[in-house]
């Protein structure tokens, strides 16, 4: 079997990394992993004629290590019984079907350009240590060298802790409410951590102006098992659940103009970008919606999903000169979902706590103090090739500056993203395996056991191009803007003035103006297209065209229409229930149109060992269902015509006309003296 050089099992907090662990035969499956070669990343050049099939591909070895690392799971008791059964019941099947999937991605390249060399090199994969385990029955701590903290507590249990998956907070043998992680060692007090958070020396011609864009905390509950970046086209492609914000539309099979077409949950409806990360669940028990679906529990992702209690999205400028306009349509993954067998180089993932984030964590999740809560932040590759918004790896098109500051030669500074998560959880009881306070983790591909060093964040950027190129000029010029900014491009409009009370007059002669009647609107109407709910719903029944909400008839004068208000953009356009829509033409390598069909085969066009075809591939997808929730504007008072109105509007001219009376009376009398 081929070495895997990515191979560290030091990654995720185990000891060691010996030739017993990493070979298939003897190995225990209570905490072990499948560690295979990550093909994407070797995939540096692709023509793009070939992409699409060749995403698909990498999308199915993702799914054929899912089905590998499923089967070792359930099968301890045939490994103890049979200390070959890994090999040839699992990993060896594994090999061939590998084989074949790289065959086809070398045949698919072959033939538009020319054929990579060594992918089949890449086919064999390797059971290693996670670190996981806890100590076998009879063994004291320290038996093995890798019991975790807090584990001698878990074990035995009521007699039924070891192994058990699913059961109602019980934690199986790898840690975990599905068994496959988190386990104590996963954590660390933030108090523990030295302060460590820099940021490069600011240069005499640094950009130093920020953005700030408000989308919302995915209070709208969409989520999906889909990557649109990575795995275009193919329904599960990232075996683990987003939050998605802004963009609405997003999901494996969305083309670019499903995107520009899209609603947003941004403030600034200039902003129909994506951006997306795993979901953070709590390891309590609970069945979520998702528990018995592809790329939720039945992949171990399991536990009550988290929503954030806030999240910033900050673009910022570079330290050693001004940064140009993002393209449009540009793609950026930041941080590696397969950390944990890969290796660290493209982890991209800190974590902290509210009140010390000068202490960041890279690979383990903090353990907060009373009050403060968890912050998970990803700042994002900010030099861009100025040529692709995409790459065959999804990488190479951008990169980080250097620790002063400087892109890559050829490359040219972006406004950096940076996106900062906050949650409102609490610090898990480690010494009873979460019973108490639960476990906490964010999702990942089954194999990777929610190690924190997999985390990773996604951007899509969908801006307006007059407001992307506002918001680099913004940047540039050192100022603050974006939404709760200021007065700046790109903010959010404030507010109508609320009708003040009319003030009597100071003149006896002279009758008060009457007072001018706001606008009314339905309470509970969205004032933003889709703020709050469903995508595509609005609220009123128009099956999603976002209409207005018009006025009730009244008797009065009909009302003078709302103001435009602003959007960020260049010119004012009234706000209506469907923003305008920035659209381009597909490029060429976009991604794949809606409703594509078709997914890869094996040689035999069967699957009969459970780790062949994915049911992934060609399908299309279906988000988790999304609670339809009120709009965040405070509907406004609307008028009946009834008594209560009619007199608060009438009172002003009767007391005018008093006063004038009166002061006829006085005009008089005094004429009479």
């Amino acid at each position: 079997m081929a070495a895997n050089v990515y191979a560290s099992a030091t990654d995720g907090g185990s000891g060691g990394d010996s030739a017993q662990t990493r070979s298939g035969t003897g190995v225990r499956t209570a905490g072990s992993t499948i560690d295979c070669p990550d093909v994407g990343s070797r995939l540096t050049s692709v023509p793009e004629q070939a992409r699409g099939e060749v995403d698909k591909e990498l999308a199915l070895l993702d799914e054929q290590i899912a089905k590998a690392y499923q089967r070792l799971s359930e099968s301890a008791q045939q490994v103890r019984q049979d200390s070959g059964f890994a090999d040839s019941a699992i990993m060896n099947p594994l090999k061939d079907k590998r084989a074949a999937t790289l065959e086809r991605i070398a045949i698919a390249i072959d033939r538009v350009g020319d054929r990579p060399e060594g992918l089949d090199a890449l086919a064999a994969c390797t059971v290693r240590d996670s670190g996981n385990q806890a100590p076998a029955q009879g063994e004291g701590q320290g038996g093995d060298g890798d019991q975790q903290p807090g584990q001698e507590q878990r074990q035995g249990q009521d007699g039924q802790e070891q192994g058990d998956g699913q059961g109602q907070g019980g934690q199986g043998s790898n840690g975990g409410q599905a068994g496959n992680g988190p386990v104590a060692a996963d954590f660390a007090p933030i108090t523990s951590v030295q302060p460590n958070a820099g940021t490069p020396r600011q240069g005499t011609k640094a950009s130093r102006g920020s953005f700030v864009t408000d989308c919302g905390v995915n209070e709208n509950g969409l989520f999906n098992s889909d990557n649109i970046i990575a795995a275009p086209g193919v329904t599960n492609g990232a075996h683990h659940f987003h939050d998605y914000v802004g963009n609405q539309a997003n999901n494996a099979f969305a083309s670019d103009q499903d995107l520009a077409n899209a609603e947003t949950s941004c403030v600034d409806q200039g902003d129909k970008s994506s951006y997306y990360w795993p979901v953070l669940r709590l390891q309590n028990g609970s069945q979520e919606q998702d528990a018995n679906s592809p790329g939720g529990g039945i992949e171990g992702n399991a536990g009550e999903i988290v929503t954030p209690k806030q999240v910033t999205l900050t673009f910022v400028g570079n330290p050693r000169g001004k940064v140009t306009a993002m393209p449009r349509l540009l793609r950026i993954i930041t941080g590696d979902a397969k950390s944990f067998v890969n290796g660290p180089a493209n982890a991209n993932a800190s974590w902290s706590c509210t009140g010390f984030e000068d202490r960041q964590l890279k690979d383990k999740y903090p353990l907060c103090p009373q009050g403060s809560d968890v912050v998970r932040t990803f700042k994002f590759q900010s030099c861009w090739d100025g040529r692709n918004i995409d790459s065959a790896n999804h990488r190479t098109h951008v990169a980080f500056t250097d620790a002063a500051g400087n892109c890559p030669s050829g490359f040219r500074p972006i406004p950096q993203l940076v996106q900062r998560i906050v949650y409102d959880v609490d610090a898990p009881s480690l010494e009873d395996g979460g019973r108490t306070t639960p476990l906490f983790a964010v999702d990942s591909f089954p194999e990777q056991l929610h190690k924190p060093v997999t985390d990773h964040g996604d951007f899509i950027n969908v801006f307006d191009e007059k407001l992307m190129e506002e918001m680099a000029d913004c940047i540039n010029d050192g100022r603050k803007c974006g939404a709760g900014a200021g007065a700046e491009p790109g903010d959010k409009p404030e507010e109508e003035p609320q009708e003040q009370p009319t003030k009597a007059p100071e003149e006896p002669t002279k009758a008060p103006e009457a007072p001018q009647e706001q606008p009314t609107r339905t309470p509970g109407a969205p004032q933003d297209g889709n703020a709050g709910g469903k995508p595509g719903d609005t609220g009123d029944g128009d099956g999603g065209k976002g209409e207005a909400a018009k006025p009730p008839a009244t008797n009065k004068p009909a009302p003078e229409p709302e103001q435009p208000q602003q959007d960020g953009s260049a010119t004012a356009a009234p706000r209506t229930g469907e923003p305008e829509v920035f659209a381009t033409p597909t490029p060429e390598g976009g991604t794949a149109n809606a409703g594509e069909q078709g997914g890869s085969q094996d040689d035999a066009g069967e699957d009969t060992d459970g780790l062949g075809q994915s049911q992934a591939v060609g399908t299309a997808t279906s988000a988790a269902p999304t609670p339809s929730l009120p709009s965040r504007t405070e509907p406004q008072a609307v008028g009946s015509g009834g008594l209560a109105d009619t007199g608060a509007q009438l009172w002003p001219a009767a007391a005018g006309a008093v006063l004038v009376i009166a002061g006829f009376v006085v005009l008089r009398r005094v004429r009479r003296g």
